[in-house]
């Protein structure tokens, strides 16, 4: 029966799949391209102040860590300003220590949590208040710096005459489960958005921003009232980018990859619980467009993988068709590794990739409707 349903789709279904794979091959193509072309290495290593603010919540195994890349930077104007956000472990204690020996680095303990407001935006918003800076870069604890961050971000904003610039920093995975799990964060520049569109169209959907890394000048932020607008968000990042694109200024979406590096989660667990969170809050909480994903995701991206078993055992006359968009699929995986410096066999990992957004998706959704939420840094966010 499953055979007889999709000779029945075949005039429709087949010529659809091998356009859609077109597609997104291509649009992974544009969009590799359009980092590489319009991110430049750094030459600004000296000009307007710069603060460097990270926000820290039990972060005791990497804050020391991040601090100190922070604090090798080359560029010569800048501060680096840590809030520890009502912390359970060591991480006040080590980044006090830290800052005893470098008066560059202030430290701050912060204050309770808000009911109406989620726990890294308010932590976001209280560094802010403190900062004295023209740019302000926030920044995960977990990451970990090249002696350039800070020179790359200053010299891409002055020369694309960006107010706001964000992007992909170098992932490292330590199991299985994260190398299926956190690259899904790519399926935004391979599958969703155009970024060549940013430089071209105001509407602000065709903005993006990785919340590992973003530098925003602070008039810019100022404009947009900070982190109130998104002060519920748990995919703050993106709203940030949109917001300020709403306000007609510049953003951009750049290849960071080789100024910055980040272990985002401890496990295939903690990687699902990290990004799930915010997968059904990027969607705006639609149940309506979340379904709409979940199909089309399904029968155009993750099913032509077993389909082209299926072709081949039945000797299909579509399996030709079937094996171009399998190929351009694998390729345009394999492209985008390359393009963040990870191995090009992850590349044929993609139909358990699709396989996991689909799970994701679900797990959010359920999480979000039934009222369970989700627990984030020992904290309730719903």
């Amino acid at each position: 029966m499953l055979e007889a349903a999709f000779e029945l789709l075949s005039p429709f279904y087949y010529p659809a799949l091998l356009v859609v794979g077109s597609y997104f091959f291509l649009l992974s193509l544009a969009n590799h391209y359009e980092m590489w072309r319009f991110t430049f290495a750094p030459e600004i290593f000296d000009g307007p102040k710069v603060s460097v603010m990270v926000p820290a919540r039990n972060e005791e195994k990497n804050i020391a860590r991040c601090v100190e890349s922070l604090r090798a930077q080359v560029y010569g104007n800048y501060e680096i300003l840590i809030l520890s956000d009502n912390s359970t472990d060591k991480t006040l204690e080590i980044a006090q220590g830290i800052a005893a020996a470098d008066p560059r680095v202030k430290v701050f303990e912060g204050r309770p949590l808000p009911q109406d407001w989620y726990g890294k935006p308010y932590a976001m918003s209280q560094l802010a208040d403190r900062a004295g800076g023209e740019i302000l870069i926030f920044t995960d604890a977990d990451t970990v710096h090249g002696p350039t961050s800070v020179a790359w971000a200053v010299t891409n904003m002055q020369k694309l005459r960006a107010d706001m610039v964000s992007g992909y920093v170098g992932q490292v995975f330590g199991s299985f489960g994260e190398i299926i799990t956190v690259p899904l964060m790519f399926f935004l520049t391979g599958f969703v958005i155009p970024l060549f569109m940013n430089r071209h169209v105001k509407a602000h959907w065709f903005s993006a921003a990785i919340g590992q890394f973003i530098a925003i000048r602070r008039k810019v932020f100022d404009d947009i009232g900070g982190c109130e607008a998104f002060r519920r968000k748990t995919s703050e990042d993106i709203y940030m980018s949109r917001l300020v694109k709403r306000k007609g200024y510049s953003t951009r979406f750049l290849n960071i990859c080789a100024r910055v590096s980040c272990r985002m989660y401890d496990g295939y667990k903690s990687a699902i619980e990290g990004i799930g969170k915010n997968v059904f809050d990027f969607l705006g909480k639609s149940t309506v467009f979340l379904a709409t994903l979940l199909i089309i995701v399904f029968f155009f991206l993750f099913f032509p993988f077993p389909l082209l078993f299926l072709c081949l055992a039945t000797s299909s006359p579509w399996t030709l068709h079937i094996l171009i968009v399998v190929i351009l699929y694998t390729l345009t995986w394999l492209f985008m590794f390359l393009g963040q410096r990870l191995p090009w066999w992850y590349g044929f990992l993609w139909p358990l990739l699709f396989l996991n957004l689909l799970y994701m998706a679900g797990w959010s959704w359920h999480r979000t409707v039934s009222g369970q939420g989700f627990s984030w840094k020992d904290r309730s966010v719903s």
